[in-house]
């Protein structure tokens, strides 16, 4: 529902946390430090740190930042996983002015050396089990100054890294006890850059969001204010850091003075007894991950935690229905992106479900045809965003300049999301754009199918995408994955979905294609990587509805 006008106060109090030209990662630290000194703040990896902790870490890192030969404005790559040399490297960066640049750890060779050359890398730091992908990159032609590597165990038996690789020399990261430096923070504005974030890449080659100071603060803010975080809270999230979600979390709890839990991975089986070792009362989900504790056997640590709320984005409304029954715990739905923040969101009382929420304060929204012209309320167009406060969106996509114009075209950035306005003001997500299938004339929403297909009791997860007909039209497709209780197939199930189908959509939205597979590709965020389904397209295993008919 639309902010009240208590709701609207309190979070103007909120963002006043520090003034406009403050906005910055070391002015953050500062403060906190300063207000919440030996509180108890971050634990990861056993691992625990205090907030001055925090900025002494921020500090003493920057130090050894410079020592090896990195300047202001200069790229520092980061290809961790969620383990504290990921913080302690970052916000060494953000305390002296150098661009975090973290990789997803999934990344390959290829993928390594497009980001290392994009961003212009001066230093990379690294986890020693992730050197082999560095084996046939030319690293010197790049401009490294140095590899940083990150034991994989603190063993006295690991392997000892190479002393360079490809004419670089390779360094141990600085830990604190060679680490007696203490540099002073660096001036800096709030519009300058903090991170870039590289997109996914699902459609096309990866795009580097150049994401301001002050963007990174109004993350925390927005998100504290939707789920109504306090200094007494323990927030925990096993997304990873490298992606802005998990980094998000860090801010918030930081400028709330509370208690953040970093665990290593996600883990369905051991979700529930993780959460409550850690007395855990905000959790951070994402679509995939909740269905996949459904499919856990019910267990009485569902019902014993502390948790009171959650962000769960993505997930399916019959899903979070199930989970807040089962758990007592009704995520929140949001919208937001790398290159924006969090603009939406739903409450805790909102009338009903199955909506990305309302526009946050500080925002402003459009819902426009392809000409950027408006479009009537419940009427189907891409969603437009803009902010009122300065920096609190990315700034333009690094070494595009051609994509930066088309994305902010006409001074509004464009989501590439497909979304309805209904008459209470709530927004609802329909589809990406680029998913769009034409089939007969009509516009087919994928994500409406993957709906349909996903309330099958058979159906653990989904994938519908278009391919290619004999009549040079869209036909729609569908990747399914069964639930492991299903199996083996029977004879007739690919008929029991069809006919779950055809009493549910159009007729013109009814797959015709039906995949029964092990899984769906994803990225290591979780996002399904629908383009390559669609380069597979109709495979031996593929039943076609049309011959099964014949």
């Amino acid at each position: 529902m639309p902010e009240s006008g208590a709701q609207i106060k309190a979070f103007a109090a909120l963002a006043q946390t520090l003034p406009a030209h403050q906005r910055t990662l070391p002015d953050m630290l500062e403060r906190q430090a300063a207000l919440f000194g030996t509180r108890p703040f971050l634990q990861i990896n056993g691992v625990h740190w205090t907030h001055s902790d925090a900025r002494d870490a921020a500090a003493r890192h920057a130090a050894a930042l410079q020592a090896v030969g990195v300047v202001r404005g200069e790229a520092v790559a980061l290809l961790l996983g969620n383990r504290i040399e990921f913080l302690q490297a970052f916000l060494g960066c953000g305390w002296m002015g150098a661009i975090a640049v973290p990789i997803n750890t999934a990344s390959m060779g290829p993928q390594i050396d497009y980001y290392l050359r994009n961003s212009h890398t001066r230093l990379l730091v690294i986890e020693a089990q992730y050197l082999r992908r560095l084996a046939d990159m030319d690293l010197k032609s790049i401009g490294l100054l140095a590899i940083w590597v990150v034991p994989e165990t603190a063993s006295e038996h690991a392997p000892p890294a190479p002393a360079e690789l490809g004419g670089v020399p390779c360094l141990p990261f600085p830990t604190r006890q060679n680490l007696l430096a203490y540099v002073s923070a660096a001036a800096m504005d709030a519009g300058d850059t903090l991170a870039v974030l590289y997109t996914s890449g699902t459609t096309g080659p990866a795009k580097g969001v150049t994401c301001p100071h002050a963007q990174y603060y109004w993350w925390g803010i927005h998100t504290a204010d939707v789920l109504g975080i306090h200094q007494e809270d323990v927030l925990c999230t096993t997304l990873p850091l490298f992606h802005i979600n998990a980094l998000n979390t860090f801010a918030q709890a930081l400028l709330c003075g509370c208690q953040l839990v970093y665990e290593g991975r996600f883990s369905a089986s051991g979700f529930w007894s993780r959460m409550n070792a850690h007395q855990t009362t905000v959790v951070y989900l994402l679509g995939a991950m909740v269905p996949m504790l459904l499919a856990q056997a019910s267990s009485p640590q569902e019902r014993t935690h502390r948790i009171r709320t959650g962000l769960g984005p993505g997930v399916p409304a019959a899903a979070g229905d199930a989970f807040a029954v089962r758990s007592g715990v009704r995520l929140l739905e949001g919208y937001g992106s790398t290159e924006t923040n969090f603009t939406m969101a739903t409450r805790p009382n909102a009338p009903r479900q199955g909506t990305m929420g309302w526009l946050r304060p500080g925002f402003a929204a459009r819902v426009v045809d392809a000409h950027d012209v408006p479009v009537a309320t419940g009427e189907a167009g891409e969603l437009l965003l803009r902010a009122d406060e300065p920096f609190v969106f990315a700034t333009g996509y690094l070494g595009m300049p051609d994509k930066t114009v088309e994305a902010w075209r006409n001074l509004w950035f464009h989501t590439g999301d497909r979304v309805a306005q209904e008459a209470d003001g709530a927004f609802r997500f329909i589809d990406r754009i680029k998913d769009a299938i034409r089939r007969r004339g009509e516009n087919i929403s994928s994500y409406e199918v993957e709906q349909v297909l996903q309330s099958h009791p058979a159906v653990a997860t989904v994938a519908v995408y278009p391919v290619r007909s004999e009549l040079a039209e869209d036909e729609v497709m569908a990747s399914v994955v069964l639930k492991p209780e299903v199996l083996p197939v029977t004879a007739d199930l690919h008929r029991q979905l069809l006919a779950h189908c055809e009493t549910r959509l159009p007729y013109f939205a009814v797959p015709r294609y039906l995949d029964l597979v092990n899984d769906l590709p994803r990225t290591a965020n979780g996002k399904v990587q629908k383009f390559k389904l669609r380069e597979q397209g109709v495979t031996a295993s593929t039943w076609d509805r049309t011959r099964a008919r014949a």
